[in-house]
């Protein structure tokens, strides 16, 4: 463990074991590389140098039917190890049974949020997990709303075309803290017009957050100084208070290792002062997520 760095609270990672769960996404080829067991002596064996102090699980993919089985294990996980700190679970807003799904999820104390993965894009049906942009979906909108009822946040993986639908039910229930993954996945490919408007919108909401993590995905391999300006501008916008760095592994191996990935993340926060540094590697985490930590 290295001293010198900030304590960090990791504010987005995930394990999965096989014995326990199913995820069908990781019998895609493409994500051979990541898709054998990960759990949680793994994890800490990888962040062994990065001054680990608290973690946030976010729903790693598992059968949809499986978000409360995941938030089973996780518990016991944590009972065991400590970490994760907190769990951002899977419900689907717009199931039918939406709503004691989330009392449900609410009533175990670790769970601080919620993903629904919900990608979608106009143009390319392969970055597709649903045939509409459910931000604009009425039923989904009412399941977003009851969120703040059971003091859940909202974590959004989606893509830019996605952020203008989004803005405006996260605008209408400033009671429920909404979380960018992944720096709101810019894709500079398709232009990044969208991805800034959906950016400025949720800047000024003072309930809104950004995950400074996915950056290797920005552009066909793995690019500090391609992501570096889109680093820049998304802590500009929203300012060292509401960006939280995190590791999103082991998926991000399918970009480059961890220590690659969390050390291109450290030289580009080196111009920020301590306390600043401090904030983004782990006091925002610890506040957003509500954890308790002591740090």
């Amino acid at each position: 463990m290295n001293q010198q760095r900030p304590p960090f609270v990791d504010a987005h990672f995930h394990l999965w074991d096989h014995g326990v769960l199913r995820y069908p996404w990781l019998d895609d080829a493409a994500n051979a590389a990541i898709a054998g067991d990960y759990r949680i002596a793994d994890y800490r064996a990888e962040l062994a140098a990065w001054n680990l102090v608290g973690a946030v699980h976010v729903d790693a993919g598992a059968h949809p039917d499986q978000g409360a089985d995941e938030t089973v294990w996780l518990n016991r996980v944590a009972d065991a190890d400590e970490l994760p700190s907190g769990v951002v679970a899977r419900v689907e807003l717009d199931h039918p049974a939406v709503e004691p799904q989330l009392a449900w999820q609410a009533a175990h104390p670790r769970v601080k949020g919620i993903r629904h993965l919900i990608n979608w894009h106009p143009s390319d049906a392969t970055r597709r997990a649903y045939d509409r942009d459910l931000t604009r979906d009425p039923r989904w909108r009412e399941g977003y709303a009851l969120l703040g009822r059971y003091g859940l946040s909202y974590d959004f993986h989606g893509f830019p075309p996605q952020l203008a639908g989004l803005a405006e039910i996260a605008g209408a229930h400033p009671e429920v803290p909404v979380i960018l993954n992944h720096l709101a996945l810019p894709i500079p490919a398709d232009g990044l017009e969208e991805w800034r408007a959906g950016l400025a919108a949720f800047a000024a909401m003072p309930h809104a957050a950004i995950k400074l993590s996915g950056a290797g995905f920005v552009g066909p391999r793995f690019d500090p100084a391609g992501f570096a300006d889109i680093v820049a501008e998304v802590i500009d916008r929203f300012g060292t208070r509401r960006v939280m760095v995190a590791t999103n592994f082991p998926t991000d191996r399918l970009a480059a290792d961890l220590d690659r990935t969390l050390g291109a993340y450290e030289t580009l926060l080196g111009e920020y002062s301590d306390d600043e540094r401090r904030d983004l590697w782990g006091r925002n985490a610890n506040r957003i997520y509500r954890l308790d930590l002591d740090l």
